[in-house]
């Protein structure tokens, strides 16, 4: 059989230059140079300390939201207070101003953001802000509420690294959990060794390109556990918005009680591929699941992947799934021939949203 076009385009800076106008791809490359220049965006902030026994509540929407649920993962069992996501229009019921909100947003525009903003005003709980400007940015200041800066000209997705140091440091400052500056320095060094290792530098066949091209033409089911199910939504949306093309997201052990089964009726509604993030803190039993359930899809999926995380600590480890991840979604794109950086199906509907 003739090697298909995907298997002849290589994947190399030249090639991916001609289809990322935006060069989306240096954005993803600069993930460790992204955490220290966090680190040093919320020193310069001054945050200082206090007590917040209820712990923390993350608002923000897409790519802005992804931060807290990586820092979640991150500080794992050194948590010492709930840290908790609010992706809505306001804040969740049982959010009481014992309560620190950190509200999350790269535009500093994000309406559902803004909303829970206001919320959290009016019931009293303490507030801090990660942004680039825009509105939120703009009531922060008047409101004497501390403002994270992120760095501006990216994507809100490339901002990852910002997102997530900044819930870690404020996770830290209202006692919800230590601080990690020490393990993200070592995990920006980490991933530097993993950008040579897989970016469009390395080898035809090294990991995230040999990913893609096994991904390409497929819709692809990312399975998370534990420390890996925010990396397997944060899979997701990248090939979303990067690739443009459909992807889903679940855990284990949840997904064996319900997703498993639908592998039974895609015949003709594909073709799907399977993915599962594991890491050697899974449970043994999850573990188990994943190569048992990988052995039940079997040939309904047009490929099954098991994908380990790469690193010693929870910060290292976090983070060279999240770079694998966004270069794989990344790689995707250039097989398919589309743009990465734009996402005019957004912006339109913002522009919609605006004017209802």
């Amino acid at each position: 059989m003739a090697p298909s076009s995907s298997e002849l385009k290589t994947l190399d800076r030249s090639t991916i230059s001609e289809i990322d106008t935006t060069d989306q791809l240096t954005d993803v490359l600069a993930i460790p140079e992204h955490l220290r220049d966090a680190q040093w965006k919320v020193e310069s902030t001054n945050l200082g300390s206090w007590d917040s026994p209820g712990g923390l509540v993350v608002a923000g929407m897409g790519g802005s939201a992804v931060g807290g649920a990586l820092a979640r993962a991150i500080l794992g069992d050194h948590c010492s207070r709930p840290i908790l996501a609010a992706r809505s229009y306001g804040l969740p019921a049982w959010t009481t101003p014992d309560i620190t909100v950190l509200c999350s947003s790269y535009s500093g525009d994000t309406e559902e953001t803004l909303a829970c903003y206001e919320a959290a005003g009016a019931l009293g709980a303490t507030r801090v802000v990660m942004t680039t400007g825009g509105q939120l940015a703009e009531a922060a200041r008047r409101d004497g509420v501390p403002v994270i800066p992120a760095a501006g000209g990216f994507q809100p997705r490339a901002a990852v690294g910002y997102a997530t140091v900044a819930a870690l440091e404020v996770a830290a400052a209202c006692g919800a959990g230590p601080r990690m500056g020490s393990e993200i320095d070592v995990a920006a060094e980490h991933l530097e060794a993993l950008v040579e290792e897989w970016g469009p530098e390395a080898p035809e066949d090294s990991l995230a390109k040999s990913i893609a091209r096994r991904l390409h033409g497929t819709i692809p089911l990312v399975g998370g556990a534990g420390l890996t199910t925010p990396i397997a939504y944060r899979w997701k949306t990248q090939i979303n918005e990067n690739a443009k093309v459909h992807a889903f997201a679940h855990e284990l052990p949840e997904l064996d009680h319900n997703e498993v089964v639908g592998w039974g009726g895609v015949e003709g509604l594909g073709p799907f591929s399977q993915v599962f993030l594991d890491d050697s803190d899974t449970h043994p039993r999850v573990k188990a699941r994943m190569a048992l359930t990988s052995r039940m899809v079997g040939d309904a999926a047009q490929d099954v992947l098991h994908v380990e995380s790469r690193g010693r600590t929870t910060a290292e480890r976090v983070f060279s799934l999240v770079l694998l991840g966004d270069l794989v979604s990344l790689y995707l794109a250039v097989l398919r021939g589309v743009d990465p950086g734009p996402v005019d199906v957004l912006v339109r509907l913002k522009d919609e949203l605006n004017a209802l």
